[in-house]
């Protein structure tokens, strides 16, 4: 059993790998369509129903790329569909969430200091805020408010502002700022499944059969990735987030996030007017700095409650009292407090760790049951903690942790 913890551990990373992966991909195709519909020019020659034009250099090449708003007067034999791009990365996502937020829940997602549920209630809230979340946000699209773009993106983010609030009041910071990137992500990927592609079969099955395609569908898909092409920037925060402790473990962690969907709007802003011959806003680089000022500041905001009070009432589950119950385990109980809590503590006095990484902390008895697995993988099986090796942990102390480790595991 303990050789499945490693296995789940490299599951894991294989499937972080995939997602970064297929995120590059969806951001990046994203981006560069954003550019060349900004960027088209008008030119003497085009073709009827073309709107415009664009000359490009890459990779020793020429490229000529023509755009027309509604389609071509004849359908080509070949078409390139971007959509894995988008699937795979919410597929990939969706498989993390599981293996780290529901497998892990105890650890991770259930914040007893919030609110008193049992892990299946966590999970059913993980899973189901995230369609909510689309139907609510596709009405409001669908509504009179799809004429009012502007008026519908400050709804958008008033929604999104909400959710975070609603998370960070169940959900431990960490699994608050990451479920928000999740919902957002779901509101992307759902845009391109239930609406872009959709629409773009109309236009093509139309073409095929020799009617003229409606121009609605080409500007509903428009709005739609308009919306994908501002949120992007805040879901990668939001994605990596849950790597800093500074962003998550803080009372104002979902104002934090509604600051950081504001930054994504003035650095779209200056990207996409840049591309559409617009000139540099140089101004929304100003903005964009007071947003980050602001969230530093709330990072280091007091506290309101004692964010670690929850980890140390909330009693051992069976399979952590096995851990504790375990020979060995008095020894690793006197070894991990003394080469971790530097860290891992709730006053941690490392230099430069205010909050303790990940919200883990290793100075009782029962931190060290609760984190059994983390323990044994990354500083039993492998060195990579303590950092460096800051506090001088012996390998026969690592030796200790994975014999305790296997017993328990037998």
């Amino acid at each position: 059993m303990h050789d499945l913890a490693i296995i789940w551990d490299w599951a894991g990373f294989a499937v972080r790998w995939l997602h970064v992966v297929t995120a590059i991909a969806w951001i990046g195709s994203s981006f560069y369509f954003v550019a060349l519909d900004l960027g088209l020019r008008r030119a003497d020659d085009l073709p009827p129903g073309a709107h415009g034009e664009e000359w490009q250099v890459h990779g020793g090449g020429f490229y000529h790329v023509r755009k027309y708003l509604v389609a071509p007067e004849n359908m080509p034999a070949h078409l390139t569909w971007f959509k894995w791009e988008s699937y795979a990365t919410w597929l990939s996502g969706a498989a993390l969430l599981m293996i780290v937020y529901w497998v892990g829940g105890e650890l991770y997602l259930i914040d007893p200091n919030k609110a008193d549920l049992a892990l299946w209630q966590g999970i059913a809230i993980s899973a189901l805020s995230l369609s909510v979340g689309w139907l609510v946000y596709d009405r409001l699209c669908k509504s009179g408010l799809g004429e009012r773009p502007t008026l519908l993106m400050a709804l958008l983010f008033v929604l999104l502002v909400a959710m975070g609030w609603g998370y960070d009041q169940v959900f431990t910071g960490r699994a608050a700022l990451l479920h928000l990137g999740a919902f957002t992500a779901t509101i992307m990927t759902a845009n391109v499944f239930f609406i872009i592609m959709p629409n773009q079969r109309i236009v093509v099955a139309d073409l095929r059969e020799g009617r003229v395609p409606d121009a609605k569908y080409g500007r509903i898909a428009k709005l739609r990735s308009t919306h994908n092409n501002y949120l992007t920037l805040p879901v990668v925060f939001l994605m990596l987030s849950n790597h800093y402790p500074l962003a998550f473990a803080t009372e104002w962690n979902w104002l934090i996030a509604s600051l950081v969907f504001l930054m994504g709007v003035t650095i779209r802003h200056f990207f996409n007017t840049m591309h559409a011959g617009g000139g540099m806003l140089w101004w929304t680089w100003a903005v964009t700095a007071i947003l980050f000022v602001g969230i530093m500041w709330l990072s280091t905001a007091p506290l309101q409650h004692d964010e670690y009070g929850a980890a140390e009432t909330r009693p051992l589950s069976a399979a952590e009292r096995q851990f504790a119950e375990t020979e060995g385990f008095e020894e690793v109980a006197s070894i991990v407090p003394g080469r971790c809590a530097m860290c891992h503590a709730r006053e941690p006095f490392q230099e430069g760790i205010r909050r303790a990484p990940r919200n883990v902390l290793l100075e009782t008895e029962g931190d060290i049951a609760r984190a059994a697995r983390a323990i044994y993988l990354h500083a039993g099986v492998t060195d990579a903690m303590p950092p460096a090796n800051v506090s001088f942990m012996e390998e026969e102390e690592r030796r200790r942790i994975v014999a305790w480790y296997r017993a328990a595991t037998r």
